[in-house]
C-alpha cells in the first residue's frame, strides 16, 4: 500500500466528509470502501468525499465510490466528490461518472449544493 495514502473522517453537524490522500487504486480501494460505508450509516446528510489530495484513481477505487453513492441514494442522501486536479476530473468525464456524482472544486461548495 502507497505510504502516503490516508484516509480521514470529519464531522460537522449533519455533513462528514471524507478526506482522502495518496493513490486510490486496487491496494488502497478497500480501506476507502471500509471508511465511507460506516461514514454513509451514520450520516444523517450529504456525504462529502475530499479527494483534493488523490494523485491517482484507478477503476476500483471509481467502483468503490460508485458503490456509496448507490448505498446513500438508497438511504435518501447523496455522494458529493470534491475535485479540482484536471486529470482527476478527466478520469470522471470519460467514464461519464460526472452525471452520476455532484463534483465541486471546494469543500465549502460541496456542502451547499
Amino acid at each position: 500500500m502507497d505510504e502516503d495514502f490516508a484516509v480521514e473522517e470529519r464531522n460537522e453537524g449533519d455533513l462528514v466528509q471524507v478526506v482522502v490522500r495518496g493513490e486510490l487504486d486496487v491496494a488502497t480501494a478497500p480501506t476507502l470502501r471500509e471508511h465511507l460505508h460506516p461514514a454513509v450509516d451514520r450520516s444523517s446528510g450529504p456525504v462529502i468525499v475530499d479527494l483534493l489530495a488523490v494523485t491517482f484513481i484507478d477503476s476500483t477505487a471509481l467502483g468503490v465510490l460508485i458503490g456509496t453513492q448507490e448505498r446513500c441514494r438508497e438511504r435518501g442522501s447523496d455522494l458529493r466528490l470534491v475535485i479540482d486536479d484536471a486529470r482527476i476530473i478527466k478520469i470522471f468525464e470519460i467514464t461519464g461518472l460526472v452525471e452520476l456524482f455532484s463534483i465541486s472544486p471546494t469543500v465549502a461548495e460541496a456542502a451547499i449544493r
